[in-house]
């Protein structure tokens, strides 16, 4: 009687159709490849036409060629100093990176833009909100609630009534952070990623460092928001206790003046410092290196943007936690380890 079904190997198992699939064999991902080196190879073209058709100019002397590589990179530069759209009373420009002066620059214009069609862009998902939701609703929510667990799972249920102020810290900068990618943006006159401008950075650490020193006056009262930073309450704990205490509370008042130094530095290091990298890339290479560092660029700039924003929710949190209880501990601490040390020292004899 024949076999009906052939004697099952254990060296060779039977294997279906779908086990023996390999890499490129579905045609689907055979044509998404076909795409993509398509993409590449339009883009590489259109560098290469761009160099050919409009080359870099040497804006100090625009009658003489412009030499490869160090014409180049700087025709792609924006360097740190704004440059001044429009400045009150026909003043002088200023040549420091930080301005005090009244005027309007290329990265405010830029900042004012952004601003406006984010404010559009949050009344319109505000307004009118469906029952079932289409894919802008949805986005906005899932943004929103995301943004939402984030800072909670970082300051706790404390942090609830200040994610508002924190999702609105990282959109504006994440936003202000791409702009910056953009073709055009930094080359062009009027137009500049505004974090790469210190002035600005520098204002939203300001605004920032207002708002975590005024919710800490407004929860601890004027008297014991002060007293963080001046506990002279512990000198009836002793005197040793009231100068520890003095003392850490002197660092912690000049470490208030460091954050929005530290705050405003590093947004605008970072970002800046990608701009250049982006220029002397993109003017040394063609297409596929800049290609790969926008990428890396996009995660770095969303990153400064969450850890802006991240740090001024925490310097929040600590503005409107009381010290109390924390600085009284470290003077007991320091004054029974005092006291520890005398009790076994040897007797003088």
């Amino acid at each position: 009687m024949p076999n009906d079904a052939a004697e099952a190997d254990p060296q060779n198992p039977p294997t279906e159709a779908d086990d023996q699939v390999q890499f490129g064999s579905d045609p689907r991902s055979r044509m998404s490849l076909r795409r993509l080196g398509i993409l590449l190879g339009i883009l590489l073209l259109v560098d290469v036409l761009a160099v050919l058709l409009v080359p870099p100019v040497d804006t100090a002397h625009p009658e003489a060629d412009c030499a490869y590589p160090v014409c180049f990179i700087e025709g792609t530069l924006h360097f740190p100093r704004p440059h001044e759209v429009w400045i009150a009373g026909d003043a002088q420009a200023s040549t420091d990176i930080l301005t005090f002066q009244v005027s309007l620059t290329d990265s405010l214009v830029t900042m004012i833009g952004l601003t406006i069609i984010l404010s559009v862009v949050a009344i319109l998902a505000s307004r009118g909100r469906a029952a079932v939701p289409g894919f802008f609703q949805n986005f906005v929510e899932w943004a929103y609630e995301s943004l939402g667990a984030f800072g909670r799972s970082m300051g706790g249920a404390r942090a609830t009534r200040y994610v508002p102020l924190f999702a609105s810290f990282f959109v504006l900068i994440l936003t202000f952070n791409w702009s910056g990618l953009l073709p055009g943006v930094g080359i062009l006159p009027g137009l500049r990623a505004p974090t790469s401008d210190l002035n600005v950075t520098a204002g939203l650490a300001l605004v920032a460092f207002l708002i975590f020193h005024t919710e800490g006056m407004r929860r601890l009262g004027a008297r014991g928001y002060i007293s963080k930073f001046f506990p002279f309450y512990e000198f009836r704990k002793g005197f040793g206790a009231g100068i520890i205490a003095l003392f850490v509370g002197a660092i912690e008042l000049f470490l208030e003046f460091i954050k929005p130094v530290t705050l405003s530095m590093r947004l605008f290091g970072n970002i800046f410092g990608g701009e250049v990298a982006l220029g002397v890339v993109t003017a040394l290479f063609v297409a596929l290196i800049p290609v790969a560092l926008y990428g890396l660029e996009i995660m770095l700039t969303f990153v400064q943007a969450l850890i802006f924003s991240t740090l001024t929710l925490m310097f929040i949190l600590a503005a409107i936690e009381s010290h109390h209880h924390e600085e009284g501990q470290i003077g007991e601490e320091a004054v029974d380890a005092l006291e520890d040390v005398a009790r076994h020292a040897p007797a003088a004899t």
